[in-house]
């Protein structure tokens, strides 16, 4: 394997049907991070996500002769790293209803958000604003990134339901496409705006609440 490029997704994998371990280490070492933040979507600790993503790695290898390139080979690999955290999640938590993986359930819907008068149309422009809040105007950059504000922020997402949590954090953490999301997580065009949608109306609730407190 080439030292100096990254194979593409052909290349890549015929070398690891051959067996080629450098090309697998690799492999891990630029799917892993967002492999694992992934998992941690699903399930509620970082030593069980940690599982996840072993347990999907494992299932790559044993799905390498099967994979038949219809999409990319990382959407095939976040596919199985999804499905195997769903299905972890399950198991963990039996009483939680499969429908409340998708975000979707009723008692998602009564959440409160920003109002979503708030936002461009959904089908439009993905929920982004009209306006922005009138408290981040006021703030320098630094200050909107600061690490106790990046740390509430990221507390937000951690408390969408869990495929909220997985859509927002692939499209705006990941910078993946909403096509990309979609094969990934198996969700329609549709669904996976309502959830994006949602899911930063959440995120962005609590941001104001918190930019609004210390007024």
């Amino acid at each position: 394997m080439a030292a100096d490029r990254i194979l593409d997704d052909q290349e890549l994998v015929r070398a690891l049907r051959a067996g080629d371990e450098r090309a697998f280490e690799d492999l891990v070492d630029r799917l892993g991070p967002a492999l694992l933040r992934l998992a941690r979507s699903y399930v509620r600790s970082q030593a069980v996500a940690e599982e996840v993503v072993q347990d999907a790695w494992l299932g790559v290898l044993r799905g390498l002769d099967r994979f038949e390139e219809r999409s990319s080979l990382r959407t095939w690999i976040f596919r199985i790293l999804a499905n195997t955290a769903k299905t972890r999640a399950v198991r963990e938590s039996r009483s939680v209803p499969l429908s409340s993986l998708d975000g979707t359930d009723d008692e998602d819907e009564g959440r409160p958000g920003v109002d979503p008068d708030r936002f461009v149309s959904v089908s439009a422009a993905e929920g982004h604003w009209v306006s922005a809040p009138r408290r981040f105007s006021e703030l320098p950059e630094e200050r909107l990134l600061g690490r106790e504000t990046a740390a509430v922020v990221r507390a937000a997402i951690d408390a969408l339901p869990p495929t909220q949590r997985a859509v927002i954090s692939l499209r705006d953490i990941e910078g993946w496409s909403s096509e990309e999301i979609r094969n990934v997580l198996d969700l329609s065009e549709t669904n996976q705006r309502v959830l994006l949608h949602r899911g930063r109306s959440r995120v962005r609730q609590t941001l104001e609440d918190y930019l609004g407190a210390e007024r």
